[in-house]
């Protein structure tokens, strides 16, 4: 009886149906002994094996991250054991954890963000960089892109306020962020976000403390970010897209709405056997036919891909006067012989428009295809000698040999077919080329080809209505990367051409043609066609193929899957926005408010969204990056120089500390509006896209006009020079424009 009073005392009250909290296990006297191997994870083994010394700090694996972020409340950490060995969990909230010991070894990519929103949407892999309880529970999963965001201002290397004294000044990281107390250190907070070394000089290669999150105090935030702390816990560094070498940075936007899809072994085997671009397989589209009117390049498109506007493209007389000063500083003047069309304004097509049934694709107006062939003239320069039109019936409308006004020193035949034979008896010259043009390109005409920017700076004309295949089939990593014409016209029209590319050269007629072609079949198709590579597709199409959450999370409901909105400055329709089941264009942050607020919630009568809202929504603000100065629109006058030393003019110095702090204020509350207006167990994530790309811009510009001098000037005649010193700012400024940042909670 004493015998078995003793074991009774050692045993849990077996009525009570529960088990220990992981606490009392995890002081348990016995279990003192175990070795690390056995408290920790994978990644922290091996961080053992390799480092004896850092044992200490691995004895929690992830595991212990979920187990931490456990309710502190005693009813919520027991599992009731029912019949049958079955647990049942009570808390089953979803919550995002990131364990302190976990080391980052790269920094989290636009790729992670993404994925996170897949993973708890669409039964995505789970991320690496952070651990998501139940995420079966998340119901919504709404992504903030807001550029202009940067982490300078969090440590105060980016004022913003002058009012602001002490810690917002300093330019460490410990400054609005926490820091180890009581002289403790710790391997997941570095020094300084931008990596600055100790003696000032910015360093090109990463720390590995630069990829780990810090975590946000809002008592010694700056005033305009304090919200933040209320609603986020972590910064996140997140490296933007771009190539190091070549110094450049890839659209943020594409690869946050581009998923790729994943392949089998056996397929990525025979992607590999195969050359060339796989021809598309059109079997099961379905077709929505869509004028050609639809496709044409806007204003903003037009400047992005460097195109020379028409005067017709600026509606007031300081556009007009702004626009001028441009083409004064680049020579594409009339002095430099340019010519614009005879278009008064942009509303001059549809008066003189020729009547057209109704579907027609050419909505009634003159299409004409055309590509140019070019060869080196005296000083190093690009010179007309070819141009091509073909008319909308493939028929061959002009097709003539130019005579450049200098010696040709370089006739690239391997690339335009062109030779000294063909060219001797030629006395056409560029001005007779554009005396035909201006009586052939009216305001009814539309002008097609690939990559026309470089065409139309050959004849020393524009006109302002272009429609571009090179954007028109945008490459599949997106802008600034274009897919070639060979490779449209082998993966959409099954055409091999330029089958002389290296040796007898390009024929204009036959690129003319597939121009032509690949434009009618977009035509035929509709938007989506062509729009996204087959090595990947959108998030909203991914979403769509993921049931919603039924009675049993069955099948889609009604037979759809899940539903997504973007919301945008401008007309987001037109790009992405034909993607997703619901496009909403803004013209203000406020607006763009409102809109998040009614994708996630629904129209009150359902009459365009259902009611409950949609699953995921994407939006853009704005208004933060105008300000700064950072859109692609405001390139120029980042890039724009007022001495040879490369010096940026005073529009590209950035605002004052107030203005840049009322800014940030608007942008920031309009962050905090979102995220108490979201629903319980919604993914709301926030990210900036880019650090700072101004630097960027503007050294750039400054290799792309040394190279062009390079060519035809002495050293010591160039306005700009080109070293080892310019080189080493290139590649820094493109690793700070790299540097952006992110967000993330669960609401």
């Amino acid at each position: 009886m004493i015998f078995s009073t003793t074991i009774r005392s050692y045993l849990p009250k077996m009525g009570s149906n529960k088990k220990r909290k992981r606490s009392q296990y995890s002081k348990d006297p016995s279990l003192e002994n175990r070795t690390n191997s056995q408290q920790s994870g994978v990644a922290a083994t091996l961080t053992i094996v390799k480092d004896p010394d850092v044992q200490d700090q691995h004895q929690v694996n992830r595991d212990a991250a979920h187990e931490a972020a456990e309710d502190d409340d005693d009813a919520d950490q027991w599992t009731v054991v029912g019949r049958g060995g079955k647990k049942r969990k009570t808390n089953n909230y979803p919550a995002l954890v990131y364990a302190d010991s976990y080391k980052q070894h790269s920094s989290i990519k636009l790729g992670d963000l993404q994925n996170l929103v897949l993973y708890c949407l669409a039964n995505g892999t789970s991320p690496q960089w952070t651990a998501v309880r139940h995420h079966g529970q998340v119901n919504k999963a709404v992504v903030l892109f807001v550029p202009g965001l940067e982490r300078g201002m969090f440590d105060g290397s980016v004022a913003l306020d002058t009012s602001l004294e002490g810690p917002a000044q300093d330019s460490k990281l410990g400054q609005g962020l926490d820091q180890p107390q009581n002289g403790e250190t710790s391997h997941n907070v570095p020094s300084s976000i931008d990596g600055a070394q100790n003696d000032g000089v910015s360093r090109i290669h990463a720390s590995p403390d630069d990829f780990l999150p810090v975590r946000l105090a809002a008592g010694n935030l700056p005033q305009p970010l304090k919200p933040l702390a209320d609603c986020f816990e972590h910064l996140w560094p997140v490296k933007a897209p771009g190539d190091d070498k070549f110094a450049k940075v890839y659209s943020p936007l594409h690869h946050m709405l581009n998923s790729q899809i994943p392949k089998s072994q056996d397929q990525k085997a025979a992607e590999k056997a195969f050359k060339g671009a796989k021809p598309v397989n059109d079997q099961r589209w379905e077709s929505k036919r869509t004028p050609i009117t639809t496709f044409m390049l806007s204003k903003d498109e037009l400047r992005e891909n460097d195109y020379v506007l028409h005067p017709a493209w600026c509606g007031t007389e300081s556009e007009k006067q702004a626009e001028m000063k441009r083409r004064v500083d680049a020579s594409q003047i009339a002095d430099s012989g340019w010519v614009d069309t005879q278009v008064a304004d942009l509303g001059a097509g549809d008066d003189l428009k020729f009547p057209s049934e109704q579907g027609s694709l050419t909505a009634g107006r003159t299409v004409l295809a055309m590509d140019c062939e070019m060869c080196t003239v005296q000083g190093g320069e690009a010179a007309l000698t070819r141009i091509s039109l073909i008319n909308w019936d493939g028929e061959v409308f002009m097709d003539g040999l130019v005579k450049p006004d200098k010696p040709i020193i370089d006739y690239l035949t391997r690339f335009s077919g062109i030779t000294p034979e063909k060219m001797d008896p030629v006395t056409t010259s560029l001005a007779d080329i554009q005396k035909r043009l201006l009586e052939i390109l009216t305001a009814n005409t539309i002008l097609v080809g690939h990559s026309l920017d470089s065409d139309l700076e050959a004849l020393k004309l524009t006109h302002p209505f272009i429609v571009d295949t090179s954007i028109l089939y945008p490459h599949p990593r997106g802008p600034p990367l274009k897919s070639s014409l060979k490779w449209l016209a082998q993966k959409y029209l099954g055409r091999e051409i330029q089958k002389g590319h290296g040796s007898l050269g390009h024929d204009s007629i036959e690129d003319s043609r597939a121009c032509l072609d690949l434009v009618k079949k977009k035509c035929e198709k509709g938007l989506e066609w062509g729009s996204v590579a087959s090595t990947s597709e959108t998030i909203f199409k991914r979403l769509s193929r993921t049931p919603k959450k039924g009675p049993r999370d069955t099948a889609p409901l009604g037979g759809q899957g899940k539903l997504g909105a973007i919301v945008d400055h401008g007309a987001p329709e037109k790009n992405f926005g034909q993607m997703a089941s619901f496009s909403i264009g803004c013209s203000t942050d406020s607006e763009v408010v409102d809109a998040v607020k009614r994708a996630v919630a629904g129209d009150p009568d359902g009459a365009t969204i259902p009611g409950g809202g949609v699953d995921f929504t994407w939006a853009r603000m704005r208004d933060l990056e105008k300000a700064r100065r950072w859109s692609n629109n405001d390139r120029y006058d980042l890039i724009q120089m007022d001495d040879p030393t490369g010096q940026p003019n005073e529009k590209s110095i950035e605002p004052s500390p107030s203005e840049l702090a009322a800014r940030v204020t608007a942008a920031v509350s309009c962050i905090k509006q979102v995220h108490e207006s979201l629903p319980p167990c919604t993914l709301l994530v926030v990210y900036s896209g880019t650090g700072d790309p101004r630097d960027l811009a503007r050294l750039q510009q400054m290799q792309r006009t040394f190279k062009q001098e390079y060519k035809t000037k002495k050293w010591d005649q160039l306005s700009v020079k080109w070293t080892d010193v310019e080189e080493q700012a290139l590649k820094r400024a493109c690793k700070k424009a790299r540097e952006g940042l992110g967000f993330v909670t669960i609401t």
